[in-house]
């Protein structure tokens, strides 16, 4: 997997902050596959980032959903899932385009980057012999598990929490990093992090996600769902459906922060100098996952085995070799993958 991050994780943005340099990442979107949005009907699932640890999401979820079993062991068994893809011949992968560092289309090279991204082609490698085979489809963030119900993806790789709720939905592979939520504010904000400061203030989330479920659990009096007068003036304000816009909300004046996981807010903090992570620490501990169609064990076994090897190898394994590319900067600090 080193060869395939030599040959595709090179080339990264130079200076693309602020409104101009999103509507010129936008502008190259129409060559990914684009699923069609929901509205807010809360039917899909949420966000979740700092990275290493050894705490895994296998016991996380025991303890809170009593429920140690939470992915099959690590396979390279085909099965139905498997198979299908190999009689395809691609992996269809459920990504964001809008994350930096992340999931992200550099406006350069034209080409979908960043450390899900990089994981995606190891699974495609692992399964197909090509870090290549992949049909990307970009979906917001409010229509991850219904891509994986409707079978219009096999995978998704998108900063996707692992929690109990989601698992009643589809299936999880073992924990590639681990997350926590943080608020993000402009500098000079009194905004000082996720307390009473927040009184009053709009803050922005993306509808499905753990940072709006945060939120409805203890908001500290913070304005953070829409308030509908009739006319389509209030929708998508305050509860987006991808996390980027949350950022152009900021941007423009029209929310005050953002509440999100804090490996993705350490990249849009890197795109606009103007804001940062408020707080010195973030408010939870998540963890992300693949996840895949509920019951398709074979290829959640599969990913696991994938996740085996890309964890391997110390300072020099796959995964620490696309951290230090992707994320190193915004998130110093991190030793080791999460353990499987």
């Amino acid at each position: 997997m080193s060869r395939a991050r030599d040959r595709y994780g090179r080339g990264g943005l130079r200076g693309w902050g602020g409104v101009t340099g999103m509507a010129a990442a936008c502008a190259v979107t129409a060559a990914v596959t684009l699923l069609p949005l929901a509205r807010h009907d809360g039917g899909a699932a949420g966000e979740g980032a700092p990275g290493g640890g050894a705490v895994t999401a296998d016991r996380t979820l025991a303890e809170e959903c009593a429920e140690p079993g939470a992915s099959p062991p690590s396979s390279g068994a085909d099965g139905p899932a498997v198979d299908g893809i190999k009689q395809r011949g691609k992996l269809i992968a459920g990504v964001d385009q809008n994350s930096f560092r992340w999931g992200y289309r550099n406006p350069e090279t034209r080409r979908l980057e960043g450390f899900d991204i990089d994981l995606v082609r190891a699974i495609a490698e692992d399964i197909l012999g090509d870090p290549d085979a992949v049909v990307f489809r970009a979906i917001p963030t409010n229509q991850r598990i219904a891509a994986l119900e409707r079978d219009r993806v096999d995978i998704v790789v998108r900063t996707m929490t692992i929690n109990c709720e989601r698992l009643e939905q589809v299936s999880f592979s073992t924990a590639y990093f681990r997350a926590g939520q943080q608020v993000l504010a402009p500098k000079g904000s009194t905004i000082t992090g996720y307390n009473t400061s927040l009184k009053g203030k709009r803050v922005c989330s993306a509808e499905g996600s753990t940072a709006y479920e945060a939120l409805e659990k203890k908001s500290f009096g913070a304005l953070y769902k829409d308030d509908f007068d009739g006319t389509e003036r209030d929708r998508d304000l305050l509860t987006v459906p991808n996390q980027l816009d949350c950022l152009v909300r900021l941007q423009l004046g029209e929310v005050d922060a953002i509440v999100t996981d804090n490996a993705l807010a350490a990249g849009q903090a890197a795109q606009d100098p103007a804001v940062e992570l408020k707080g010195k620490a973030p408010f939870t501990t998540e963890y992300y996952g693949v996840a895949a169609k509920k019951g398709a064990d074979d290829l959640v076994a599969r990913v696991n085995k994938v996740l085996v090897d890309y964890r391997a190898g110390g300072e020099n394994s796959a995964w620490m070799t696309s951290y230090r590319h992707w994320l190193a900067a915004g998130l110093p600090g991190i030793k080791a993958p999460p353990a499987p």
